[in-house]
């Protein structure tokens, strides 16, 4: 088990299957967490399910409140923010000739701007501090592209790339920056995908496998821990073999 104790992390995107397991690794491990999404009944089965959490329900697409949101996340934790888990995230998938603005906008808005300025804000904690940790979830198709996700592709990448930036820009003020790049993960979105459709994937995947929640959640654990002090800039690819960077 990885040593989480004493840590005050911030995690988006709590209530889907892939952030429920980030959740249950991060308690495990002894921290204290403050789990944010939108969905008010599975907000409040977490609080039920676990002690030492706080649930805030919060919308990251409404970029004008984010400041007050992450003022309202350090009170909680008394001024101490050690870890901001940037997980939420979500989709419009269609071709791009067909894509409309707002399926464009909305996912851009959603995974890319408001990680920034999540990140920025806390970033802004983080300096009092002199350490901290930001871990953002981007995605294999921000590596690789993907028919119809042009938008998502395009949301991770920047993710990928902005990260990059914070990483050199907060480096000697002892905060790290990095990223988390899942490939299938076995969530509501690949139990979209038709049976013929999941097996042509795993048949390019070279451990011919989706991953499970609890692959990312591991990924990500380690880098919430002191284990991984001396790395910073990085993508950690969780793809069984389906990309290699």
């Amino acid at each position: 088990m990885i040593d989480l104790k004493n840590l005050n992390i911030i995690l988006t995107g709590a209530t889907g299957i892939i952030g429920g397991s980030i959740l249950e690794k991060l308690i495990l491990g002894g921290s204290k967490v403050l789990a944010t999404g939108t969905n008010e009944d599975k907000l409040k089965i977490i609080q039920d399910k676990y002690q030492n959490i706080n649930v805030l329900k919060f919308d990251i697409s409404d970029h004008k409140r984010i400041d007050d949101f992450v003022e309202n996340c350090s009170s909680i934790f008394s001024n101490k923010i050690d870890v901001l888990i940037n997980n939420a995230g979500i989709t419009k998938d269609n071709l791009s000739i067909r894509m409309k603005d707002e399926e464009w906008k909305k996912v851009i808005d959603i995974n890319l701007s408001s990680t920034f300025l999540i990140s920025k804000s806390v970033i802004k904690k983080m300096l009092k501090l002199k350490s901290g940790k930001i871990i953002n979830v981007t995605s294999v198709v921000g590596h690789s592209g993907n028919i119809g996700q042009a938008n998502y592709a395009a949301s991770k990448a920047g993710i990928v790339a902005m990260s990059k930036s914070l990483a050199l820009e907060y480096g000697k003020k002892n905060i790290t920056i990095n990223c988390v790049s899942p490939g299938f993960i076995v969530s509501e979105m690949t139990d979209k995908i038709s049976k013929e459709h999941t097996e042509l994937l795993k048949s390019r995947i070279s451990l011919n496998k989706f991953g499970k929640p609890a692959d990312v959640a591991n990924t990500i654990a380690f880098l919430s821990s002191n284990l991984s002090n001396y790395i910073t800039g990085e993508t950690i690819h969780v793809n069984g073999g389906m990309y290699f960077s």
